[in-house]
């Protein structure tokens, strides 16, 4: 599997995010840890691509002026496609120049793949990712970012990834990747609000934002939004690669880790109610809900047992959802705000360390302390 370079606390040269930008691969022969360094030699070398690609016959069209996020975002994908990595991006409205173009995003009109044609701006379009594949929960009216995500997300993840197109983790990571990334894109750039009560989507770029102060000025005396898209172009590319890395090498393998702990929760305690995670706490809780659905898990999981860094272990609560403080079980409530040895004579469990006040985690110095303190709980419940 191929690891995505992180681009934090990497030293970087200005032609050398424009080779980014222009979807040029960026394996170094260099590297330190996991960041990415760039030696004189290749510097030079990224300098003088862009100039070669300009010889590049193929072309991506996309509307001229003011440019917004989704199809600086669509273009970006596209040059990750070896069809299109040296591909000249076309900004025009003129319908003969964009009839010239291989691909087409945000402009003209017409939503047709067979013509490479991803439009959203027309009154008969009203696609998502649901009504484009029902298999798919996303309702949120796709923009061309999402539209070419849609078409090409699985090959573009392939490709930077190294993961096959038909692998479970790809198609994790596919759906991930939309319902963190590009969705946000989508709503905002089609003026759909987060929400009426319940979100209908996630917010945690702002990106469409960040792509927007990259326009000119409305009072500069240069009103030229070339050089603004191609910086917008690096910025998104920068930031889908960082979020990429991190959901492949971080927030996967702690998925398989919760799987895991699923599959032998009944070796931890017959009732499926609690789980253990033996090698550390991980982010469980998204991966916990998910996994349950998908694994029909009948009768829903309490808590989650985990060593701390300090070698003592926690009984933590499955709370009701991901955005509420709500408990499915909260430890008892005579043992909240009562520690040490004023908890192990109150609860009769050795070595106990705390009850939080609140009732949602616990501690103790022994893995079968916190085993004891989640079985009386549900005994008790």
């Amino acid at each position: 599997m191929r690891r995505i370079q992180s681009f934090k606390s990497c030293r970087f040269f200005e032609p050398y995010f424009y080779q980014i930008a222009r979807g040029t691969p960026f394996y170094p022969t260099s590297t330190e840890g996991s960041h990415l360094f760039i030696t004189h030699r290749q510097y030079m070398h990224s300098a003088k691509r862009p100039c070669l690609q300009e010889m590049s016959s193929v072309k991506i069209g996309t509307h001229n002026g003011t440019f917004h996020c989704d199809e600086v975002l669509a273009c970006y994908f596209l040059r990750q496609l070896p069809e299109y990595k040296d591909a000249k991006i076309t900004r025009t409205r003129e319908p003969a120049e964009l009839a010239q173009c291989e691909v087409v995003v945000d402009v003209g009109g017409v939503y047709d793949p067979n013509q490479q044609r991803y439009d959203h701006h027309q009154r008969s379009f009203v696609e998502s990712f649901n009504s484009l594949c029902p298999e798919k929960p996303w309702v949120t009216k796709l923009s061309s970012a999402g539209l070419v995500y849609f078409h090409f997300g699985r090959r573009i993840l392939s490709q930077l990834t190294g993961l096959t197109q038909d692998s479970r983790q790809l198609e994790i990571l596919f759906d991930k990747l939309y319902e963190n990334f590009v969705e946000e894109v989508d709503a905002v750039d089609n003026g759909i609000s987060q929400c009426d009560g319940e979100a209908r989507y996630t917010i945690s770029t702002n990106l469409s934002a960040r792509v927007g102060y990259l326009n000119p000025r409305w009072n500069s005396d240069c009103q030229d939004t070339e050089e603004g898209f191609l910086k917008a172009m690096v910025l998104v590319g920068t930031e889908f690669l960082d979020r990429l890395d991190y959901y492949q090498n971080a927030w996967l393998p702690a998925r398989a880790v919760v799987e895991a702990a699923v599959q032998t929760r009944h070796q931890v305690d017959p009732s499926g109610e609690i789980i253990m995670l033996a090698q550390g706490g991980c982010p469980w809780k998204e991966h916990l809900f998910a996994l349950e659905k998908e694994l029909k898990v009948e009768v829903p999981i309490k808590f989650v047992l985990y060593p701390d860094q300090n070698g003592q272990w926690r009984v933590q609560c499955v709370p009701k959802g991901l955005n509420t403080f709500q408990n499915r079980l909260s430890l008892l409530e005579e043992w909240r705000g009562i520690r040490d040895d004023a908890l192990s004579q109150l609860s009769g469990i050795p070595d106990c360390i705390f009850v939080h006040s609140s009732g949602f985690i616990g501690g103790n110095k022994t893995k079968e302390g916190v085993i004891e303190m989640a079985k009386r709980t549900l005994l008790a419940s």
